[in-house]
């Protein structure tokens, strides 16, 4: 199968940024030491590592079993290979019942509104037609797993909500507070995505998920 741009362009940027990524003093060392060892392999290593998850609900059953506890982890990966291997056997999203979510979230982030990478964070919401929505979290993954969004160190993870009549993409960040990141996410969000200028996309911080217990309403940023 002919690659994609979108994919030729994440091949090709990680391996033109091998070398780089050895020798970044921002890079954590642990990150250092798989890096060289992916390199000493033969292989192309991404900047982070990241960890597949997906959450499966049954309509219409209520129990006393936690949302972390619904969490279920698929595979982790941190190369351009590794990344291939586990994308391309994953089903499509337009397979998949609702209601579903599929999380893509950096290694050491559980996709939990409460956990520590989070809590002070929040996300950007997307709503598509269920025609679209496959593309779009194609594209959004490969933005994310190439570290191809602004402000790329504040991204935990990104979402895929499949629900009955709608899709939703959310993209989580570290700091809800910093206006500046945030509003720059939701550019580089619409430009790898190709969104209309004037699409509309909600901005809800965790600590308001928390207080409704709520993942999409009461948004408080509409842009």
């Amino acid at each position: 199968m002919e690659a994609t741009p979108e994919k030729r362009e994440l091949d090709n940027k990680n391996t033109n940024n091998t070398q780089s990524l050895t020798i970044d003093p921002l890079i954590a060392v642990e990150d250092r030491e798989r890096i060289a060892v992916d390199l000493k392999a033969g292989l192309h290593p991404l900047k982070n590592k990241f960890v597949f998850w997906y959450t499966r609900w049954t309509p219409g059953v209520r129990t006393q079993t936690s949302y972390e506890d619904n969490i279920k982890k698929i595979v982790d990966f941190s190369t351009v290979e590794g990344f291939w291997v586990c994308y391309c056997h994953l089903a499509r999203p337009s397979t998949l019942p609702s209601p579903t979510d599929l999380h893509l979230f950096k290694e050491g982030i559980l996709p939990l509104w409460e956990d520590a990478a989070n809590c002070n964070g929040g996300k950007w919401i997307i709503r598509f037609k269920k025609a679209v929505s496959g593309r779009l979290w194609e594209d959004l993954v490969l933005a994310l797993v190439g570290d191809r969004l602004d402000y790329g160190d504040n991204i935990c993870g990104a979402v895929l909500s499949i629900r009955f009549n709608e899709d939703i993409l959310s993209v989580w960040n570290r700091n809800a507070s910093d206006q500046q990141a945030v509003m720059a996410l939701k550019d580089s969000i619409k430009r790898h995505l190709k969104l209309p200028s004037g699409y509309v996309m909600e901005y809800k911080a965790h600590d308001a998920s928390l207080h409704d217990n709520s993942s999409y309403r009461n948004t408080r940023i509409r842009s």
